[in-house]
């Protein structure tokens, strides 16, 4: 594999949270797939998130209000739930930021299973 993680999220959340979560990661010397660190002028941005989404050991799936009015992230969060359907390890790691258990329960039910899974078991 060519990067450790690869950071799905919606880019309202960038300021917030990810690009902290992202320079942390790297500080601790992950090789870590995020936009702002992997991405340059004249990229494929469809190749480039392919090759992300398919050299890396996990997939930080930052999950928000923000992540589910967008395409993109979920259309990454498909790409590793393909990964693992494909009869990969687990390797979804969900992180819920500003959302609840009943917002994702709205919003996708089965990324509640990918939490539960993450977590082993969960916690009330």
């Amino acid at each position: 594999m060519l990067y450790d993680v690869f950071i799905c999220h919606a880019s309202e959340d960038k300021n917030s949270f990810v690009r902290p979560l992202a320079e942390i990661l790297k500080k601790s010397n992950l090789e870590v797939w995020y936009d702002e660190f992997s991405l340059t002028i004249g990229d494929s941005l469809r190749e480039s998130i392919d090759k992300g989404l398919s050299k890396s050991r996990f997939g930080i799936v930052v999950l928000s209000p923000s992540f589910f009015k967008k395409k993109w992230p979920q259309r990454e969060l498909n790409g590793l739930v393909a990964r693992e359907m494909s009869g990969e390890d687990r390797i979804i790691l969900p992180i819920w930021h500003n959302i609840t258990n009943n917002e994702i329960l709205k919003y996708s039910p089965t990324c509640l299973d990918c939490n539960a899974n993450a977590l082993g078991k969960r916690s009330k």
